[in-house]
């Protein structure tokens, strides 16, 4: 009686081939059973509440980005033989200020994300929720990517070019580029450093997602709720 009652109650969650994946493989204890649709959904979505809320609003702090191994914002290759040439004649400082202020927009634009995030989330669907606990480890944050990556450029863009400006990103960077285009023997560059801030923040944003939803998904002591314990039991036992 109990494994019938469990085929239709899983029956209402997933499509048939799906059913038999996940009852062939159910473990006996904490699978979650009798969780709704929109329980699962709502387990989703805590969990990238939690991965934005936990992750994202680090890089927003001073140095989020900049002391960040995983999110820190480096220079583009044209610009590394700047870096480096500037460093053999005796720049470093000014190599170390022009790398940081980079960081330091990236900070200022992430400022803006939430509110996008939290509307993306909010939008998600059963299907969608579905499809991220059947998913890989990234599931969630792909999810988030495509559903966010657009809005979030267009938001970062004008922040990273105004921080450039506040911070007198502009003029540095002009001072590090004429000083380097001075130098004999180089060749001149004068690359789009917004365009390229401003991808290299969302790379980081959805790097630290990432790392929130890979501990969810695989450490049970980051399921703080219990509704993010019943959900990713299911996954568990797929």
């Amino acid at each position: 009686m109990k494994k019938i009652l469990l085929l239709c109650c899983l029956m209402t969650i997933f499509s048939c081939a799906e059913l038999q994946q996940v009852v062939n493989s159910l473990p006996t204890q904490g699978t979650g059973i009798g969780l709704s649709n929109v329980d699962i959904a709502n387990g989703l979505k805590q969990a990238l509440d939690k991965g934005i809320s936990k992750q994202v609003s680090k890089l927003t702090k001073t140095d989020g980005f900049y002391k960040n191994q995983l999110a820190k914002i480096l220079l583009p290759a044209e610009l590394q033989k700047v870096d480096n040439t500037l460093r053999k004649v005796g720049l470093n400082k000014l190599a170390d200020e022009g790398l940081k202020i980079l960081n330091r927009a990236a900070e200022d634009a992430v400022k803006e994300a939430t509110p996008i995030f939290v509307n993306a989330v909010k939008q998600m669907t059963f299907n969608d929720a579905k499809q991220i606990l059947l998913g890989d480890d990234k599931a969630a944050t792909s999810y988030l990517q495509s559903a966010t990556n657009s809005a979030l450029y267009n938001k970062f863009n004008p922040v990273i070019k105004k921080s450039f400006s506040k911070v007198g990103a502009d003029k540095i960077w002009t001072n590090i580029i004429n000083k380097y285009n001075t130098i004999p023997l180089t060749n001149n560059v004068n690359p789009n450093l917004t365009d390229y801030v401003t991808q290299e923040a969302l790379k980081g944003v959805y790097t630290m997602i990432a790392v929130e939803e890979k501990q969810i998904r695989n450490n049970l002591n980051s399921r703080t709720t219990d509704l993010l314990k019943k959900v990713f039991a299911l996954q568990d036992g797929r």
